[in-house]
């Protein structure tokens, strides 16, 4: 059989990258996908280390693995195409099960039920959803904040929206008057608020969104990560990095504290 030299290079480039795929798993190291700015779940510290919940339990998965953790920081949307493109071996940014996410991604099982919150100036008057009618709201780039407000426009009547690609920029605006309300991840609002003066949190919303760790769609590392996490569940470690970063205990019965299967759907 004759191979043409354009034949002959893809299947050089086919080799190339199915070594680069597996490259970090043979070096025993978990290539880790992280937003940088997401307090308190995934922060860069003054060294530049990197600190969070997630950081602790996507570092104790490892350890039981018997691997150790290379992580990169990336932005929000950039964190798909890492994962879609085997650049990275997991994913972990505070991200959302959906079922949209589910035909391309792979996750594990939910580690934190979220709630949504919706972040304004002090004074603004906000009290409810209903009084962001003819404001100018914003959120994360393709986060769960964004499809909540974009599938609600009619409804909330809000006037203008603004998308961003990370939190401080979407808070610098706010402080700025620039928007007059951002949604996201009430957990991490609430955490900035500790950490920037006049901004509230007025409103939240459960959403029943659950939290999980995304992987390649497919990954062969996803049930043995999974497996991890329900030990980690079972032994106490997941309540014990619960409360070390939220400062409560997680509630009885909650998903921090279930083990549970891999997810095929987001219900």
């Amino acid at each position: 059989m004759t191979i043409n030299r354009r034949a002959l290079m893809g299947l050089i480039a086919g080799a190339a990258f199915a070594v680069s795929a597996v490259q970090g798993i043979a070096a025993g190291v978990l290539r880790v996908g992280s937003y940088p700015a997401n307090p308190p779940w995934e922060f860069k510290d003054a060294s530049g280390a990197f600190q969070g919940f997630e950081v602790d339990i996507v570092n104790e998965i490892a350890k039981r693995l018997g691997m150790t953790t290379d992580i990169q920081g990336l932005d929000f949307k950039a964190l798909f195409v890492a994962t879609a493109s085997h650049r990275v071996d997991i994913v972990i940014s505070s991200l959302t099960i959906t079922n949209d996410r589910l035909q391309s991604q792979s996750f594990t099982q939910p580690i934190v039920t979220g709630a949504l919150g919706i972040a304004t100036k002090d004074g603004a008057g906000v009290t409810s959803v209903a009084d962001l009618k003819g404001k100018t709201v914003g959120a994360i780039a393709t986060s769960f904040g964004e499809k909540w407000l974009k599938d609600r426009a009619a409804e909330i009547g809000y006037t203008d929206y603004k998308s961003y690609d990370t939190v401080s920029n979407m808070l610098t605006d706010l402080t700025a008057g620039r928007v007059d309300a951002v949604a996201n991840d009430v957990v991490g609002l609430r955490y900035a608020m500790n950490q920037m003066k006049g901004l509230a949190v007025p409103v939240e919303i459960p959403t029943g969104e659950k939290f999980a760790m995304m992987l390649p769609k497919g990954s062969d590392m996803l049930e043995k990560i999974n497996s991890a996490l329900s030990d980690m569940k079972t032994d106490g470690t997941m309540a014990t990095i619960y409360k070390k970063w939220f400062g409560v205990d997680p509630a009885a019965g909650s998903v921090t504290l279930t083990p549970m299967p891999v997810p095929t759907s987001a219900d």
